[in-house]
């Protein structure tokens, strides 16, 4: 096999090549030039970031004929036998497969045994964190108090599993993330001088999906050279990685913004059918969504942004949305990604969070001249009334005529043409068996059922999580949603929330669910049917009935914001 992985072939080769570390390359290189190295080293940071790259260089750089340098020659003998790994003094070891205390006694017997091609030996430990506490104690000695010619390197992406008195003996490096810019930059000097075309926004992508590690960035790029034809193209990186272009992001967002639920579960179905990884569209678009808020903040940060490239759309975003609307919609979208772990339906809980925040109040969102203008037509509108109001206290009589000739207008309920099919047959026998008290005793134990649905069910309980008990009789209760999809699903947990309530309330209830408009109309039909069948013509009838000032209030203000008083 004579291809190599881009990864490989431009694997570091001295101090320069290692990415985005300058904070540790310089360190390195100014003790090996005033012969100030330590014994231990400890190198921890993210997978990809050039811990054993940097390792294996510093081995070159102690050992090069011409040291005291900078930087290895790579044209000696040592610096070419260590490099191509036929120098036997220079041992690198996985700790994942020689995790052991016998192979850890084994390289403690061996450690006194002087080097035989170079001055000093050097121990490259990967993934030293897999050790066993026995092979860490049994290293502790060792590395305590080593013989001169011996330098151990250990590596590591989890430094916080490793024993404090290992770490207090080492001197401890961290290394960073890479960023994107330094990511795509090194990227453009591989492919000059593999004289491969590769798009700018390409690379960008590639640097964004890597997450800060050089090596998962090579990699990603030598799939999308494999995938694409002529010249590797925005479009084949998102294909290889899975991710999601911005301008989609972006449109997700708008439409959010918008309100707009149909366009942004549109563009969610999109993408899902188009083969996108739910969990990576939640991921990008949270990163996404805070790399507005971080722009917002402070537009100098632009190399700060994870996810975003700062282009017309991302800008006029930043000025559209609040900051109070982007937190709510990250809020929303990392409580979906952790419903997410549980479910093999992730779709669901991302048309749940969508729904939820398209449904944000309207006080999130920066304020523009149409919401403005709306809140004074409403302060009009008021001023109105209140002067009618004190006309009609003036003049009763001039309404009175009016007011009784108007027919009483009834709401009836309508049903769904399609999707869920509401029993409104069922939930009026309800209405009609229904008691305050049975419906406090629902409210009294309903918190309490919620956080156990929570526990035992996470995603029943994501369902119920916008509903509202409205009505209870002996064997049912009535639960309106805020959308339809929230009906369907309640019906599938069904056997599950029925069994759980049981337990809280002491007794069996069938739970019917209506989306709230419907709730709405049906619960005004029960009350105005309520009204027409009492005896009239008592005479404990209300005075208030015959009253024109009270009729014309009514009619303007509603009577839920009318009270009456002798």
């Amino acid at each position: 096999m004579s291809y190599q992985a881009l990864y490989r072939v431009w694997r570091p080769r001295n101090f320069a090549d290692v990415v985005g570390q300058t904070h540790i390359t310089r360190t390195l290189q100014n003790a090996i030039m005033q012969d100030k190295f330590s014994h231990a080293y400890l190198f921890s940071g993210p997978r990809g970031t050039g811990k054993t790259s940097a390792a294996k260089i510093f081995a070159k750089a102690v050992n090069c004929d011409q040291a005291p340098v900078k930087e290895p020659c790579g044209e000696c003998p040592s610096c070419i036998g260590i490099q191509d790994g036929s120098i036997s003094d220079v041992i690198e070891i996985d700790a994942a497969s020689n995790n052991g205390v016998e192979q850890i006694r084994e390289i403690r017997d061996k450690v006194k045994y002087a080097p035989s091609a170079v001055k000093y030996k050097v121990y490259i430990v990967d993934e030293v964190h897999m050790l066993s506490i026995g092979a860490f104690n049994a290293l502790l000695k060792t590395l305590e108090e080593p013989p001169e010619h011996v330098i151990f390197i250990l590596a590591t992406t989890e430094p916080h599993k490793i024993p404090l008195t290992i770490i207090s003996r080492c001197q401890r490096f961290d290394f960073k993330r890479i960023g994107q810019q330094s990511i795509v930059e090194r990227m453009e000097t591989i492919i000059s001088n593999e004289g491969i075309e590769v798009a700018k926004e390409a690379l960008e992508a590639v640097a964004l999906a890597a997450e800060g590690g050089m090596r998962d960035a090579l990699s990603l790029l030598d799939q999308a050279i494999s995938y694409s034809e002529d010249e590797v193209t925005i479009d084949d990186v998102l294909a290889v990685t899975g991710s999601v272009s911005q301008q989609k992001l972006a449109g997700v967002v708008d439409a959010l913004y918008q309100k707009d639920v149909k366009l942004a579960l549109q563009h969610v179905n999109d993408l899902i059918q188009n083969g996108k990884d739910p969990g990576r569209f939640v991921f990008d678009l949270i990163y996404y969504l805070r790399d507005i808020l971080l722009y917002q903040s402070a537009p100098d940060l632009e190399d700060n942004l994870e996810r975003a490239i700062p282009d017309d759309h991302f800008k006029q975003l930043t000025e559209q949305l609040s900051p109070e609307f982007i937190q709510q919609c990250i809020r929303h979208l990392n409580q979906c990604q952790q419903e997410m772990k549980w479910t093999t339906s992730p779709k669901v809980f991302i048309e749940i969070a969508m729904l939820n925040i398209a449904d944000t109040e309207g006080t999130t969102q920066k304020s523009n001249p149409a919401e403005a203008e709306a809140v004074q037509r409403l302060a009009k509108k008021l001023d109105e009334m209140e002067r009618e109001l004190k006309q009609l206290k003036a003049n009763p009589a001039a309404a009175a005529a009016p007011a009784q000739d108007k027919p009483a207008r009834r709401t009836q309920p309508r049903s769904n043409r399609n999707g869920y099919k509401i029993p409104f047959e069922r939930i009026r026998m309800i209405l009609n068996e229904a008691s305050k008290e049975e419906i406090k005793e629902v409210h009294a134990k309903w918190a309490n059922f919620m956080e156990a649905l929570k526990q035992n069910n996470a995603p029943a309980h994501a369902t119920l999580l916008n509903s509202k008990p409205r009505a209870a009789s002996e064997k049912g209760l009535v639960l309106a949603f805020r959308y339809e999809i929230h009906c369907s699903l309640a019906l599938e947990h069904k056997g599950t929330i029925e069994p759980l309530l049981a337990d809280f309330i002491g007794k069996q209830m069938d739970i019917i669910p209506i989306p709230e408009p419907n709730w709405q109309e049906i619960r005004a039909e029960f009350v105005q049917k309520q009204k027409s069948q009492e005896e009239p013509g008592e005479d404990n009838k209300k005075e208030d009935e015959d009253d024109p000032l009270i009729s014309e209030a009514r009619k303007l203000a509603g009577d839920e914001l009318i009270e009456i008083h002798d």
